[in-house]
């Protein structure tokens, strides 16, 4: 055994003294949908929900070791790294500054501060992460403290490979497959270096964000490279640019072995996952379970492991989870109307919504047109192709409309 697995299994065992290993279940519902043996690797179910504690409690515990005076150590996170920061600091009585954008919501500030009690403090600057960064890495530099990085370090990737080293130990074999979430890179750089030793016939996937693809772009360019732009819905995995660290022990993977999640699609993962499985996800932590429908043919009879990395999901997301499911599943739609000013009209379109259509939403917007005003409507149905008898009769009547539903700058205004 390697050095680097050899130190896995240590990892895995001096993280007991927080947790017991999360659960590896095996997923009845999933099975039977893809006649496959698929399990879900509980990583929503650390003391933190998140698999984030585990790379934080190893690279503390392993400065502590190396320089037991350095007793100050700083992260920049606005939610998983700076929960599992403040679970370390507690736990060795070191003194942590977490600092998180302005931008941050309460909830995952005062969970912070929670898990880190009197050893933390936490310092609220820059409306975006960049800026938080640059803060963060000035002050610690000032204080001589340790900077923790989210990902690109190499004791926080011995810390995550320990999921790898549970998944084996649990399952008592080999999986064929394993799934795994991409941010910057931590958990799957370091899961994939010991579970390439330790079990070499696994293969693996790789899952992204649509808006925040930083290994596939990294694969493309052979190095890291910052994206132009980033879609922060999936916050636990919308990571600009992959570590340096992580693409040293990731440059092997195959692009098409990369997939890309729509964040809309993730959503109907996350709400299936909560109606069906009782089971609460945060965006970053459905990512390996939404892929399997793209994965069925591929998977049927096979033994796959998928790692739900986190449930750090702020409830007060819901309606907007909601909102976009039922958009990409073509249920809910929205659409500018030009409707003529003449008595009957409004009916006349009332008339040609169907049984299952509801309207979710209706705006005037008519400004200086004199004989039509334009009108947003949104409408909810129970099955997409509703909305196909429903255009069909607007043309027919012609009326005059635009559907905006996947119009990204009309719907960021409108809607």
């Amino acid at each position: 055994m390697s050095e680097f697995a050899t130190a896995a299994r240590a990892a895995e065992h001096a993280l007991r003294e927080l947790f017991p290993e999360t659960p590896l279940q095996r997923n009845e519902h999933l099975s039977q949908r893809y006649d496959a043996d698929i399990w879900l690797k509980r990583e929503d179910l650390t003391p933190v929900r998140s698999y984030k504690i585990r790379g934080a409690f190893t690279a503390m515990g392993k400065v502590l070791q190396r320089t037991p005076d350095r007793r100050r150590f700083v992260c920049a996170s606005a939610g998983n790294h700076a929960q599992g920061v403040a679970f370390a600091c507690r736990h060795f009585g070191v003194e942590g500054t977490v600092f998180m954008p302005v931008t941050t919501p309460q909830q995952k500030i005062d969970k912070t501060r929670a898990f880190g009690g009197d050893t933390i403090r936490v310092v609220l600057t820059g409306d975006y992460f960049d800026q938080t960064l640059a803060a963060a890495q000035a002050f610690c530099a000032e204080q001589q403290a340790h900077f923790l990085s989210p990902f690109d370090d190499e004791d926080v990737i011995l810390g995550q490979a320990s999921v790898g080293v549970e998944i084996l130990d649990q399952l008592g074999t080999a999986p064929d497959l394993v799934i795994l979430p991409v941010g910057g890179g931590g958990l799957s750089s370091g899961v994939t270096a010991y579970l390439r030793e330790c079990a070499p016939a696994t293969d693996f996937r790789f899952v992204e964000p649509l808006g925040g693809a930083s290994l596939m772009a990294a694969l493309k360019a052979g190095e890291p490279s910052k994206l132009a732009r980033v879609n922060s819905f999936v916050d636990g995995a919308a990571v600009a640019r992959l570590g340096d660290r992580t693409f040293a022990r990731l440059n092997w993977v195959d692009a098409s072995n990369v997939l890309l999640a729509p964040e809309d699609r993730i959503c109907v993962t996350m709400l299936e996952m909560l109606n069906v499985e009782g089971i609460v996800l945060e965006p970053a932590g459905a990512l390996s379970v939404d892929v399997l429908p793209e994965l069925a043919a591929e998977i049927r009879g096979k033994t796959v492991v998928c790692v739900t990395s986190g449930g750090n999901f702020d409830f007060e997301r819901l309606p907007e989870v909601k909102e976009r499911a039922q958009r990409y599943s073509g249920v809910k739609k929205y659409f500018i109307l030009r409707m003529p000013q003449r008595p009957g009209a409004l009916r006349e379109f009332l008339g040609m919504l169907g049984p299952d259509d509801d309207i979710a939403r209706f705006e005037y917007l008519k400004k200086s047109a004199r004989n039509f005003g334009s009108v947003l409507i949104g409408i909810e149905t129970r099955r997409s192709d509703n909305f196909r008898e429903l255009f069909g009769k607007l043309d027919a009547a012609a009326f005059t409309y635009r559907d905006i539903t996947n119009d990204e700058i009309l719907a960021e205004f409108l809607i």
